[in-house]
């Protein structure tokens, strides 16, 4: 049987969007079969009447870590000795996988339907997704890196990423990772604020630019595009010359390295969420240095600058959230594209265009989904009134569908603590 969305109002996620009222949305299965004027009748249909409502795409976040919350932690962590624990027998590796099936879950019912997972513990993301995919339990779509790699000692190496410190080490270690099947390869190339022990450049290179190629060579011939954690200058040159097709994050551009943007066909995600909280010192951050303060705002202005740029030059900017960093949820995408708005000066319906098509053909599925339109994945959300208007309305989905399958008044855990704090600086 199909499905007939009438009443609705359309953001169809394109450039130019503007809000479309006398449609109607049909789809079969998972796809979207037609947009029809909203009297035309259709044969053996359920009708789903938005009443006025706001319909637009799922949104798609380019950055998360699914294991953790968002949740500020009470006393500084061991993440390595809890990784090991968590990896270390069945009984923790089921419980490891959970925190994943719960995460994820509060991701779709707040209308994110495609997550990008950069950095995991082991395979588990892989995991998680399979289980997704297979329909045992209700997830976005998940584009998961599983383990990235690092240099040892380098940036969450033991805990979200493997070490590897020469090239046939990281082409051992690709190979190793592609067993499961990954969608990408992560690599950590600089160190990132909160591992950094001096001022001045929040990411200082770590991983050599001979690993970086090899990476690059071995996760190419097998399919694989990579992403790669550059929070310097330096780092996002090499990754560049190496063959990274997104940066995660940014650093303060050059000429160079915009045009090696340009050259490369790569793009930048940028994830202000994170660093912000750090960069204003918000309270309940802990164990936080007054260099690692000081890093997160030179890391906020350098990113948002490269943005900038990019933007200027036509290299696609993709937006993520880092989510599970202290105060950086799985359900506060919106937030994101507020910070997008605010300080690298694009519009609403920009910062909208970029969440949802602008990021779908940064990760490759642009051809699939980020866009309502005929052939693509009904992948859409409703919301009460027009995000075009003010991104807020984005915070409360009153209906999610998912590869057809519609979920109404989705119930999303959200966390005051977490809310209120940011609240509290007006985004």
């Amino acid at each position: 049987m199909k499905t007939k969305y009438i009443n609705g109002i359309i953001l169809d996620g394109t450039l130019n969007m503007q809000p479309v009222e006398g449609k109607a949305i049909v789809c079969e299965g998972e796809k979207i079969v037609s947009i029809v004027p909203a009297g035309q009748e259709v044969a053996d249909c359920k009708i789903v009447d938005l009443k006025g409502q706001y319909i637009l795409p799922g949104l798609i976040n380019l950055h998360v870590h699914t294991p953790g919350s968002g949740k500020p932690a009470k006393r500084k962590m061991n993440l390595d000795l809890i990784c090991k624990i968590i990896t270390s027998c069945s009984l923790g590796r089921k419980i490891g996988c959970s925190m994943i099936e719960k995460n994820t879950t509060n991701t779709l019912m707040a209308g994110i339907t495609t997550i990008r997972a950069v950095g995991g513990i082991s395979n588990f993301d892989s995991i998680v997704r399979d289980k997704i995919n297979s329909g045992k339990i209700p997830g976005p779509h998940i584009l998961t890196s599983n383990s990235a790699i690092s240099p040892k000692g380098g940036h969450m190496e033991g805990s979200f990423a493997t070490a590897a410190d020469t090239p046939e080490e990281a082409v051992r270690l690709i190979e190793k990772i592609a067993e499961d099947k990954p969608d990408l390869i992560k690599l950590m190339i600089t160190g990132g604020v909160l591992d950094c022990d001096s001022l001045g450049e929040p990411g200082v290179m770590k991983m050599s630019r001979e690993v970086i190629d090899a990476a690059c060579k071995k996760a190419h011939e097998l399919g694989y595009p990579v992403a790669a954690h550059c929070e310097g200058a330096e780092g996002i040159k090499a990754a560049l010359l190496g063959g990274v097709d997104t940066i995660e994050h940014g650093a303060k551009p050059t000429e160079e390295i915009i045009k090696l943007f340009k050259e490369k066909n790569a793009s930048q995600v940028i994830t202000i969420s994170p660093a912000l909280p750090y960069s204003l010192n918000l309270p309940g951050v802990m164990n936080i240095t007054d260099i690692a303060v000081r890093n997160s705002c030179i890391l906020v202005d350098g990113m948002v600058e490269m943005a900038k740029e990019n933007l200027k030059a036509g290299v696609p900017v993709g937006l993520g959230t880092d989510a599970s960093c202290s105060y950086v949820t799985h359900y506060n995408l919106w937030r994101e594209l507020v910070h997008f708005v605010k300080y690298c000066g694009v519009s609403k319906s920009f910062a909208l265009h970029t969440a949802t098509l602008v990021n779908a053909e940064i990760a490759g599925i642009g051809h699939k989904t980020g866009s309502i339109e005929e052939g693509k994945v009904a992948d859409m959300i409703v919301v009460k009134n027009n995000p075009l208007e003010d991104l807020a309305a984005l915070k409360n989905v009153t209906m999610v569908v998912i590869n057809g399958q519609l979920i109404e008044n989705p119930k999303v855990e959200k966390y005051p603590e977490v809310d209120q704090v940011l609240d509290s600086i007006g985004n």
